[in-house]
């Protein structure tokens, strides 16, 4: 047995640093790292004893080590999702599923998308009130589920008025249980877990259904959404996927494709009305049809408002050396997304919202990480990334967006994700649309 090393953390007993993960906004991971540094443990009533990183160098370690000496985190999504999904698989199964999964998020399909994402914004904007304040986190949810259904299944109808309304239900509860304790006994609809049961078996229902009218059409090779490239691929051994697998599947892509990405659109309302200079610099060059800037914006604002708090490892062997560290099996690791953002030492003058930092400079991908990073990055990162860049753009194109002096939004937690408290506040007004305009530029290569 290796002698394990590990930084110093919090004395205080599970229970209390559990409340104050709790209570702390973002899990109170910023002042520990102010009293620690940026490695030190903590104690979880979900995962043991917990090394949380937030140097770059230790993260990228972290997120380069094999499949046999570190793993996803458990317990975590998959057991919402799925045994299926690709938050649930591991080693070779993880590896060959995600290999069926790449192309639709990729190169020419990818761009196929944009379509679909104009049209559901332009669609969803008609409807947005002027001159005077609205919540704008319920629409962006709204285009980026009409987004991510017409991507997956390429139609409309009836099936999908129905997962229009369970999917939001099913994915924010979902979240809420992905690391609470499975009870042993289901006590049906009077019980949290026994609500999500019965919503996922009328999930898979909607999906079997839709499978077999696709076998049964037989035209598959002329559709492009990602069922149908899903009902067509083949593991290396020519065996098809199973509908168990597809529908894993497909509610991961639903979920991740929908509600991180609304969430950061809303954050992108807040921080832009809360620095008009940025706002007024964007309008600018979507008035000369360029694009640098809002792309620079998207990655500011996922820097200083990620989503998501911490992607996790768990370590499979014993004695494994991370940067200053010597990890036991067992151990669960931390990246702290936030830690990272704001390390003055990455990112200088880290609290201010600065998209000019990213205009002619790339974010490293060790440490700029809000979709994660190795083996188990988001794997539809380039289509949110488009998805975002069209609705900015469109937004940028058709409104103007006042200014605030208001305080910042408060961070909400949503389960897994992290929302402005008041669901990003804007208040709007119609440009007229200019005929000499220059069109705008494709984004589906943007980054």
């Amino acid at each position: 047995m290796t002698t394990s090393r590990l930084p110093a953390g919090p004395s205080a007993p599970w229970f209390v640093q559990a409340v104050y993960a709790l209570t702390r906004p973002r899990r109170g991971l910023g002042r520990i790292r102010d009293r620690y540094g940026d490695a030190f443990t903590v104690k979880s009533p979900v995962f043991g004893r917990v090394l949380v990183l937030g140097d770059p160098a230790e993260i990228k370690q972290l997120f380069q080590l094999g499949p046999n000496l570190a793993e996803n985190v458990e317990p975590n999504l998959g057991r919402v999702l799925g045994p299926g999904s690709l938050f649930a698989l591991t080693g070779d199964e993880h590896r060959k599923q995600r290999k069926l999964l790449v192309p639709p998020f990729h190169g020419r399909r990818l761009a196929a998308y944009e379509r679909i994402m104009q049209e559901e914004t332009d669609r969803e904007f008609a409807s947005w009130p002027q001159g005077r304040e609205f919540a704008t986190l319920p629409s962006m949810m709204r285009i980026t589920l009409n987004i991510i259904l017409r991507a997956v299944f390429g139609a409309d109808g009836p099936e999908f008025d129905r997962l229009r309304e369970l999917l939001p239900a099913l994915v924010e509860l979902g979240s809420k249980l992905a690391v609470l304790p499975i009870p042993t006994v289901d006590w049906g609809r009077w019980s949290p877990w026994g609500r999500f049961r019965i919503m996922r078996r009328e999930y898979n229902g909607i999906i079997e259904h839709l499978i077999a009218k696709a076998e049964r059409e037989g035209d598959l090779d002329a559709r492009e959404d990602i069922l149908a490239l899903m009902l067509q691929a083949r593991y290396d051994d020519g065996t098809p996927m199973s509908h168990r697998d597809i529908a894993d599947q497909l509610l991961t892509i639903l979920s991740a494709g929908h509600e991180t990405t609304a969430t950061t659109l809303a954050w992108a309302v807040e921080r832009l009305r809360r620095h008009p200079d940025v706002l007024s610099a964007l309008s600018e060059e979507d008035r000369e049809g360029g694009k640098a800037l809002r792309e620079a914006t998207i990655v500011e604002v996922q820097r200083t408002r990620p989503v998501i708090d911490v992607v996790g490892r768990k370590i499979h062997a014993d004695g494994v050396p991370l940067g200053r560290w010597t990890l036991p099996k067992g151990l669960t690791v931390l990246v702290g997304i936030s830690l990272v953002h704001e390390n003055p030492d990455v990112f200088p003058d880290p609290a201010r919202f600065d998209p000019q930092r990213f205009v002619t400079a790339k974010p490293d991908l060790y440490e700029w990480i809000p979709f994660g990073g190795g083996a188990r990055r988001c794997l539809g990162a380039a289509f949110a990334n488009l998805e975002m860049h069209v609705v900015l753009r469109t937004l940028l194109r058709d409104f103007d967006l006042a200014a605030t002096t208001a305080p910042g939004e408060a961070w909400h937690s949503r389960g897994i994700a992290n929302a402005p408290g008041k669901g990003g506040l804007a208040v709007v007004r119609r440009r007229r649309t200019d005929p000499a305009a220059p069109a705008p530029a494709s984004t589906a290569g943007a980054r």
